[in-house]
């Protein structure tokens, strides 16, 4: 492992997973050995994890003076770190008790800030805490799982001079939204990864102030996001909420159903905001408790054009077509719900899809933009422009489904193995809706007053292309074009693809 030489001589050792831009993670504990981050629940796979083992724990040296383990004096490591790697900012993420470590660093170096991550971070740096009454009546919300009778008994049982360890042990299964084997062996790690000594001189006398330290983070610019657990009951999502309040650029975002470890409940559920809140390229909007992703390019008083992809990808997949569109307009590529970085709502269908599309385009205030979508996020296009005429200027629609009875329909699809980059469950609710779809979504084309352009991908797609002349010809002002390259079109043919938008008006 590599190591650096801090303030005071100690070694301390850090290791990297994944590539990318570093993102510094601080553990929590306090003071337990950073390899219970792990990969942050594949968190590495979008950023290079920096993961510093705290002085006295893993692979870094005890110090010569113990005091040093106090939180306010480990402040010091960490801008050792940032200039070890050669960082003018760094993005820097604090887990439990690490995030208090986190948040006296950005006071004393709001400088070199350029992105903050307290994942159920505990107040105690901004005076926020919770108390042992506020903890036990947050944990009541285990009441109905089999093993909370027992925990409970001997949580009650816990007195002053119950060893922290113990305490632990004891405290575990309330610190995850499942208690189940992969949560019992990340808590039982715990035991052997913590330095036990060193723990209660973390949060020792002198470690904060609290008020000092929020004075000290108005002059902090940097986006700041704060990821709560739904059952975490310290922080408990009030109390990250509270948190949230001292900083000038905060954003709160509470993981369902987790708890205090929320990458090992649902590792893809804590990824996708985390990613996302890093990632420059992407902003965020929420729309009907949604959170949805976007990636925006262009000059910001350019024409909007919103970009809609089809199922089972995500906004990237207009690169190509966001790059051109780019030079003479505001381009919105986004992801649907279920799938990039947007959240996972678990209600899906068309109809799911056209809201969802018309509240971004409303949360944003892009009324009137010209939308261009492809397949599942054409359909869902062609509904809104339905339902809400003034909503969009001009439709393009690439490979739309035409709302025609599949003949043979669908059989039921069976899950991939592995993961997957998007919710399965949209696939059986989309597919059950194209072999019977509503009616009315037909007889509605004659409604849609957007001038629209029709692309289609000729034989060799899916799609029957008598189907979609016969959609153009039910749209009143509307005209279909041809480019012989099957069901991906702006992606395998861009060039034709965007000739033939150009030409259209854009």
């Amino acid at each position: 492992m590599p190591t650096i030489t801090t303030y005071d001589g100690t070694e301390l050792a850090y290791r990297v997973q994944g590539e990318g831009e570093p993102l510094v993670c601080l553990a929590g504990g306090p003071m337990r050995d950073a390899r219970y981050l792990g990969d942050l629940g594949g968190l590495a796979a979008h950023r290079a994890l920096v993961l510093l083992d705290a002085r006295g724990t893993g692979a870094s040296a005890e110090p010569a003076d113990p005091g040093t383990y106090r939180c306010d004096r480990q402040v010091g490591d960490v801008e050792a770190l940032r200039a070890h790697l050669g960082l003018d900012r760094i993005d820097l993420l604090g887990h439990s008790a690490g995030g208090n470590l986190a948040v006296l660093y950005a006071a004393a170096h709001p400088e070199r800030i350029r992105s903050l991550v307290l994942v159920t971070s505990a107040g105690r740096a901004l005076g926020v805490e919770t108390t042992d009454e506020e903890w036990d009546k947050a944990v009541e919300v285990f009441a109905d799982r089999p093993w909370y009778p027992e925990a409970r008994t001997a949580l009650d049982a816990i007195g002053p001079d119950t060893p922290l360890r113990r305490v632990h042990e004891i405290t575990a299964p309330f610190a995850y939204g499942r208690w189940d084997a992969a949560a019992q062996e990340h808590a039982a790690a715990g035991g052997r990864e913590t330095n036990w000594e060193a723990a209660p001189v973390y949060h020792g006398e002198g470690a904060y102030d609290p008020e000092t330290t929020r004075r000290a983070l108005g002059a902090l610019t940097a986006p700041v996001l704060i990821l709560a657990g739904e059952y975490d009951a310290g922080p408990t999502p009030a109390k990250a909420a509270e948190a949230a309040a001292f900083f000038p650029h905060a954003e709160l975002v509470v993981q369902p159903g987790a708890g205090h470890c929320p990458w090992v409940d649902d590792a893809d559920a804590f990824v996708r905001p985390v990613a996302a809140f890093l990632d420059p390229d992407v902003r965020t909007v929420t729309v009907d408790g949604v959170r949805l992703a976007y990636r925006v390019a262009g000059a910001e008083d350019a024409r909007p054009v919103v970009l809609v992809h089809g199922r089972g990808e995500n906004s990237t997949t207009w690169t190509e077509i966001t790059e051109d569109l780019a030079v003479d307009h505001r381009v919105y590529a986004l992801d649907l719900p279920g799938h990039g970085l947007s959240g996972r709502p678990g209600r899906y269908g068309f109809e799911d899809f056209r809201d969802e599309l018309g509240g971004f385009i409303k949360a944003l205030g892009l009324a009137g933009a010209t939308v261009v979508a492809h397949s599942m996020g054409a359909a869902a296009a062609c509904l809104l422009a339905q339902r809400e005429p003034g909503l969009i200027g001009r439709l393009v629609l690439e490979e739309a489904p035409a709302f025609v009875p599949l003949d043979p329909p669908r059989p039921v699809a069976e899950r991939p193995e592995g993961p997957l980059a998007f919710d399965w469950d949209i696939v059986p609710t989309t597919d059950a809706q194209l072999n019977a779809p509503d009616p009315a979504w037909r007889e509605g084309l004659a409604a849609i007053t957007a001038p629209t352009l029709v692309i289609a991908g000729g034989p060799t797609s899916h799609i029957p292309q008598d189907q979609l002349s016969g959609l153009a010809d039910r749209i009143p002002a509307a005209r279909l074009v041809t480019i012989e390259t099957g069901h991906l079109v702006h992606s395998t043919r861009p060039a034709e693809f965007l000739a033939a938008v150009r030409e259209f008006g854009l």
